[in-house]
């Protein structure tokens, strides 16, 4: 896999502080409720679901929080670099580097769910350029690629 250049991924606190700071510099606010969505949506180690960000979100402030809630604050975290979305899963994963933005390659675990992200500029460059030849502007491609992962694949017989 070709990476454009390396990210340094941050972590928790050090990961929500660069979430902070992105969204705070595309000029929307860092409210109590976004840091609590974000701090959810981090905490998952696969893509989740906007109800089980609200479950979450609603089990660490000890009040019912409506997905619907939950639905706004993801849409603007993926319009902010914050967060993408896996479509086919219809589910969000935080983005590890919210300061870089690339187009999005996911590679889904169609056993275990796990998914990967990868940043390669050549092939999202390629569809890119193959949209722009059929006469499409493209906004931000996603691609997803279902398989299974390598925890996932059965180890061959002897």
């Amino acid at each position: 896999m070709a990476h454009a250049h390396d990210h340094h991924e941050p972590q928790g606190a050090e990961l929500a502080l660069a979430a902070q700071t992105t969204l705070e510099k595309s000029g929307e606010q860092w409210t109590s409720m976004r840091a609590s969505v974000y701090e959810a949506l981090a905490g998952f180690a696969k893509p989740a679901s906007a109800y089980d960000i609200a479950d979450a979100v609603s089990k660490s402030e000890g009040r019912r929080v409506a997905a619907n809630s939950v639905y706004r604050i993801l849409d603007l975290f993926v319009g902010a670099n914050l967060a993408h979305k896996v479509e086919s899963a219809n589910a969000y994963i935080a983005n590890a580097h919210p300061d870089c933005l690339h187009d999005c390659i996911f590679l889904v675990c169609d056993n275990c769910g796990q998914t990967t992200h990868l940043d390669d500029d050549r092939i999202t460059g390629g569809v890119r350029n193959a949209a722009r030849a059929a006469g499409f502007s493209p906004v931000r491609p996603v691609i997803e690629v279902r398989g299974t992962c390598a925890a996932c694949e059965p180890v061959p017989a002897r």
